[in-house]
């Protein structure tokens, strides 16, 4: 079967979603490690917080891959993105769970998000960010804590959310 230079390769589906091209690689990094960085540092121990178990893990991964689902090219491309790597460096990075470089990390990502992104895909992405954020700190035996709820605050204020 041939196809025009104007037909997709496959039917209905690009290869690779044009959304990352409007990216520069250190914008990208970003994009995709902030995901990661929010899951885990909403499941890690903090004061006021109640321990996190295995549950809570599960729960932002399940987050992280529901975005699979959403109606926005950056998110699909974005949950691509996490799911093809191998190398599990950003496990090894110790500022995933400090608060004050994750905040400013959100900000920073608005910041590119403003620049490059759609204002419906920038949107999606923030809320699907701190959707991760709220599932990890809806597990356990009563909801969130009023730490949890400070937390999703500021993480909410830092991704420019209503």
């Amino acid at each position: 079967m041939r196809f025009s230079a104007a037909e997709p390769p496959s039917a209905g589906r690009r290869a690779a979603p044009l959304t990352t091209s409007v990216y520069s690689a250190a914008e990208w990094d970003l994009l995709t490690d902030l995901p990661g960085r929010v899951l885990v540092a909403a499941a890690s121990p903090a004061p006021g917080r109640p321990p996190r178990g295995v549950a809570a893990g599960l729960a932002g991964l399940d987050a992280v891959a529901a975005g699979r689902a959403f109606d926005s090219d950056l998110v699909r491309a974005v949950v691509a993105a996490i799911y093809a790597r191998h190398d599990g460096s950003a496990a090894r990075d110790e500022r995933l769970t400090d608060l004050v470089d994750l905040l400013a990390a959100c900000r920073a990502t608005v910041r590119v998000l403003r620049r490059r992104a759609d204002p419906a895909d920038s949107a999606a992405y923030r809320q699907w960010v701190q959707s991760v954020a709220a599932r990890v700190c809806r597990t356990g035996d009563d909801g969130s804590s009023p730490a949890d709820r400070r937390f999703l605050d500021r993480l909410g204020g830092a991704l420019d959310l209503p």
